[in-house]
């Protein structure tokens, strides 16, 4: 019986429930009164540490769900917002594209009217849209790009600096700056300081080191002005650089090379200059290389109206004046004056009106005469030759260059097109002379 006993005590001790054991214990008793389980009695701070960590758990068990539930109302809530924020994006996105394309067109529409205003009425700062200025913009659309010299001919006041400018704007070298140096303006003593530059000491006076124009243009573009002023000296020093592309200060046996580009300009007949031995032919051959002729104004009326506006409003502002109108009378004295100054004197006249003008129509106080009606080109003294060169010339210059076709030069003097190339052959006729940039 005691091991029996001594058995259920041991079964006692290993009953995790307390129900359990003391189910066990009741049925027990009767058989064994003094029957008592081995498993150990707690203690009194047993219990009450079994208790804490009872209710800690309860506790923890209820943070957890609780932390449970935050967690999933904040993964509900990022949801929302990531689809809010992706709803936005997209809206966004599609904005911007309609930006883009907004702006695309607009810089389209801006290209196309400032082309179509360079054409038309403002060539840079050159205004007109007449036939005779649209040859000249044409040769210079078509030699700006290169970097080949450019011979600029034409009368005093015709534009020739702006001509110049337009050129330079439009070529790889328009972010380099543009020199001009005046060959008429500065004395022939200084010219030569002035081109290539000088040492300190170089000369009596000289007390410090100059940079000539030479250097200051390296990688950009030097405008001559009046060139058929250079002194019959400074010729050859200049015809060397362009040929060298390299020159000495005055006082320095330090070679200086530099990349520029010439436009020169003239008012003079430079090949009269050279028959009568003050321009060098060989400069002249080295300068005349794309030739462009600046028109007169006479030859290009139907722009003087368009330059009347423009330098009305140009001294209106200057001047805070607000002249709106120009009447016919004076415009007809206008457009039927021959204006030897060309387009300078027309901004001169224009500005005097400007200042005399009380009211708001133009007030032209100047005297004009009528223009002397133009006489056709004297044929007289020219060679059966000259005149077939010059009509052949002409002709091509106007279908800038195309023989062949309904609208060829070839139609137009009557002539097949394997002729006329064999004419222009024989009369040597180059390129650039005919303005040609295509396929004939």
């Amino acid at each position: 019986m005691k091991k029996l006993q001594s058995l259920f005590e041991t079964l006692l001790a290993e009953v995790e429930r307390d129900e359990t054991e003391h189910e066990v214990a009741q049925a027990a008793r009767p058989l064994f009164p003094d029957l008592r389980s081995r498993r150990a009695q707690p203690r009194a701070e047993d219990q009450l540490r079994a208790s804490e960590l009872a209710r800690t758990s309860r506790l923890s068990r209820f943070q957890e769900a609780e932390i449970r539930s935050l967690v999933e109302s904040c993964k509900q809530i990022v949801a929302e917002r990531t689809l809010e924020l992706t709803q936005a994006n997209a809206a966004l996105a599609k904005a911007l594209n309609e930006v883009e394309t907004l702006k695309e067109r607009l810089a389209a529409e801006n290209a196309y009217w400032q082309a179509e205003n360079n054409i038309q009425y403002n060539f840079g700062e050159v205004i007109g849209q007449s036939e005779a200025l649209k040859e000249v913009f044409f040769r210079i659309e078509t030699v700006a790009p290169q970097d080949s010299t450019v011979l600029l001919l034409g009368e005093t006041g015709t534009g020739k600096g702006m001509m110049a400018r337009a050129i330079h704007t439009r070529s790889p070298r328009k972010d380099r700056p543009m020199v001009m140096v005046n060959c008429t303006a500065l004395p022939a003593s200084l010219i030569e300081s002035e081109l290539f530059g000088r040492e300190k000491g170089a000369y009596t006076g000289a007390s410090a080191q100059q940079i000539g124009r030479f250097e200051l243009a390296d990688k950009g573009t030097l405008f001559l002005d009046e060139i058929g002023d250079l002194p019959l000296e400074l010729q050859a020093k200049l015809l060397q650089v362009l040929q060298d592309k390299e020159f000495c200060r005055l006082g320095s046996p330090r070679t200086i090379k530099v990349n520029v580009r010439i436009i020169a300009a003239t008012n003079r007949d430079l090949k009269e200059a050279m028959a009568q031995g003050r321009f060098r032919e060989d400069l002249f051959y080295r300068l005349n290389i794309f030739p462009v002729l600046v028109p007169p104004l006479r030859q290009r009326r139907d722009d003087i109206p368009l330059l009347v506006e423009h330098f009305m409003r140009k001294f209106c502002r200057g001047m805070g004046k607000d002249i709106k109108h120009i009447s016919a009378a004076t415009m007809k004295r206008l457009v039927e004056h021959a204006w030897p100054g060309n387009v300078r004197e027309l901004e001169n006249v224009i500005e005097r009106a400007v200042i005399t003008t009380t009211g708001d129509t133009l007030q032209v106080l100047d005297r004009f005469e009528p223009a002397p009606p133009e006489e056709p080109e004297d044929a007289c003294g020219q060679t059966l030759e000259e005149l077939e060169r010059a009509t052949i010339l002409k002709v091509l210059r106007r279908t800038r260059g195309r023989i062949e076709g309904p609208h060829g030069a070839a139609v137009i003097l009557g002539l097949n097109p394997s002729t006329l190339r064999g004419r222009m052959r024989k009369e040597g006729l180059q390129r650039y002379e005919w303005l040609a940039t295509g396929a004939e």
